[in-house]
């Protein structure tokens, strides 16, 4: 709770809000709150409407998943997104874990899901997005079935179920959306794999109509750093027998191809586009971005950030795990 803005302020109730040891002494308190680093301290002007903690905007993108091949593959779900504000006292330790993209499926296997991005620290709400859901393979011992996760894969044309669901594990706000179903035809000539989820999207579903495009689904924009950005769109479902490959949603989401569909794009959390032969796509990386307050900013990170000013704020992108001390 911060300090009041006027009446009486005694060292205890300094001591109560920025901590020290007894007995107390104002040089103790040099470069808290508004006081300078040497000198002459005066508790009223200092300390008036002053705290120990202050507001921290965050955005925590998860990596997304990678694609399904063969025949019609499905486009990989987008990133778990999440976003907002949280007070954090200074000295906190903010620790960012980055999750990596999913990777692409091969001829045995599923493709991988996302890997989760995180913040964490002492005394915060730890917030955790979680890694895209892969999307499916046109193989019977595979399962055809997109993957759960912060957005979900889209499920193949053989399977009309469906696809994987997003918002997995459940958070408030959703951090994003289902895969799209399959078309459901036993052809192997004719037919979409689904789309993957996107932040802001569900995946379009994949159908055997030749006018469709199973497109993964749009991911959600942010403003974090000044300009608006947007990440986690899902990646499109290839099509075949005439049937057209989907588009990647914005956000990052790969473009589906009769061939070899296309990556996520890194540190936006897309899920990879669906291929129509060879293996699939890999999902893009995902990010963590803080915005501090440039008055409040310590200089002290780990992981190598970039870090930009934007208006009267700090901000600092971390591409790769990493910290920041409040």
């Amino acid at each position: 709770m911060a300090l009041p803005s006027s009446g009486q302020i005694s060292l205890n109730d300094i001591a109560t809000e920025f901590g020290g040891s007894a007995p107390h002494a104002l040089s103790e308190y040099y470069s808290k709150g508004n006081a300078p680093a040497s000198g002459e301290i005066q508790i009223a002007a200092d300390f008036y409407g002053t705290s120990n903690t202050y507001g921290i905007n965050f955005l925590v993108v998860a990596g997304g998943g990678g694609s399904g091949h063969s025949l019609s593959g499905a486009g990989g779900g987008a990133g778990g997104f999440r976003t907002s504000t949280q007070d954090v006292a200074v000295g906190t330790t903010i620790t960012c874990t980055v999750g990596a993209g999913g990777g692409a499926s091969t001829s045995n296997s599923n493709a991988g899901n996302g890997g989760n991005s995180s913040i964490s620290g002492s005394g915060m709400t730890t917030i955790t997005s979680a890694g895209g859901g892969y999307g499916g393979t046109n193989q019977s011992s595979l399962g055809f079935i997109g993957g759960d996760g912060g957005s979900g894969g889209g499920t193949t044309q053989f399977e009309p179920g469906a696809g994987g669901q997003g918002n997995v594990p459940a958070v408030s706000p959703s951090q994003g959306n289902n895969g799209g179903t399959g078309a459901g035809t036993s052809s192997p000539n004719s037919g979409q794999g689904g789309g993957g989820g996107g932040a802001s999207q569900v995946g379009t579903p994949g159908t055997n109509t030749s006018g469709n495009s199973a497109d993964g689904g749009d991911g959600s924009a942010s403003s974090i750093t000044g300009s608006s950005v947007t990440y986690a769109g899902g990646g499109g479902g290839a099509g075949r027998g005439g049937v057209i490959d989907g588009l990647g949603g914005a956000g990052g989401g790969g473009n589906a191809s009769n061939g070899t569909g296309s990556n996520g794009t890194a540190n936006r959390g897309g899920g990879g586009g669906g291929s129509g032969s060879g293996t699939g796509a890999s999902g893009g990386s995902g990010i963590v971005i803080l915005s501090v307050p440039t008055a409040k900013y310590s200089g002290t990170t780990t992981g190598s950030p970039t870090v930009n000013t934007s208006g009267s704020n700090t901000i600092m992108q971390f591409t790769g795990s990493g910290s920041y001390t409040a």
